[in-house]
């Protein structure tokens, strides 16, 4: 895998333009593809404090100066490098349509906004899945040399497989008990256009019901990485710790949202509902060592 080191951030929006225009050529992925052969750097990354600022209040995180970066703020860092990557000509799966499905991260320390940053981002290989092919896309964050922070993320290309036709047997998993109701929160219309002005996503599903209707959704979806975001920021999460998400359904704005939560298990799920709207699982761990 070769590397190569940037200069400056990507343009986000140049990049999603490119990305959009080359989805319809993308010939999806056959046997043997690994992604792009790629890997990006980018050196010398700094926190803007008013974006910081806005990220935190959108997801509810408590703001401060001193305060660590939120867990999940490293993402919002490497997004440009990702899509940069999955923009890429030489990627197989189309940009349009990409569906995050779920997120692991591990963070060995807590990340000061003060600090100065080396991001790296790769895709590490692409995976079958029943109802198409998933791309893991791994973000690093290192000080000084040294790793302290890493995701992967996974992204579908949903198209038609074998294994999408045969319907998925669950006889065989255990029942699942709704995790106990913690917190409900009511959410505007405008969820979607305020995490993307913090985080630089404005994906047109996520901004207003007519944008979102293009893409077959009823109206405006909040991003499922502020899902997470704000799952985290009611639960708390240590220092050092591991964290795994799963994106299950979209949320539609404006909605309304339980969010449940039991030892390091959370979920958010669809007010007053049972199980059959789960939005949001996760889990939060503490991390010791390396492993």
């Amino acid at each position: 895998m070769q590397t190569l080191t940037l200069a400056v951030p990507p343009s986000l929006p140049s990049v999603l333009a490119r990305g959009a225009l080359l989805s319809p050529l993308k010939r999806g992925a056959r046997a043997g593809d690994r992604g792009v052969g790629t890997r990006l750097v980018l050196r010398g990354v700094r926190i803007d404090g008013a974006r910081l600022a806005a990220y935190e209040r959108v997801c509810g995180f408590a703001a401060g100066r001193d305060q660590a970066l939120p867990v999940t703020y490293p993402h919002v860092l490497g997004f440009p490098l990702a899509m940069r990557l999955m923009a890429a000509r030489d990627f197989p799966l189309p940009l349009l349509g990409l569906v995050h499905t779920s997120i692991e991260i591990d963070q060995w320390r807590a990340l000061g906004p003060a600090e100065e940053y080396e991001l790296t981002v790769y895709v590490d290989g692409l995976v079958p899945h029943r109802r198409g092919t998933e791309a893991n896309v791994v973000t690093e964050v290192r000080v000084g040399g040294e790793l302290v922070w890493e995701s992967r993320s996974r992204y579908l290309a949903r198209h038609r497989t074998e294994a999408a036709t045969a319907p998925r047997d669950r006889s065989s998993e255990p029942a699942r008990k709704p995790l106990p109701a913690v917190a409900e929160w009511k959410l505007g219309g405008d969820v979607g256009r305020r995490y993307g002005a913090a985080s630089g996503d404005r994906n047109p599903i996520h901004l207003y019901p007519l944008t979102a209707r293009l893409f077959g959704f009823p109206r405006a979806i909040a991003h499922g990485m502020w899902t997470v975001a704000r799952c985290l920021a009611q639960h708390g999460v240590p220092q050092a710790a591991r964290v795994r998400a799963e994106f299950r359904a979209p949320v539609l704005l404006p909605g309304t949202v339980t969010y449940a939560a039991e030892g390091a298990a959370f979920e958010l799920r669809g007010h007053g509902t049972g199980e059959d709207r789960i939005h949001v699982t996760g889990e939060v761990l503490p991390l010791d060592g390396r492993s």
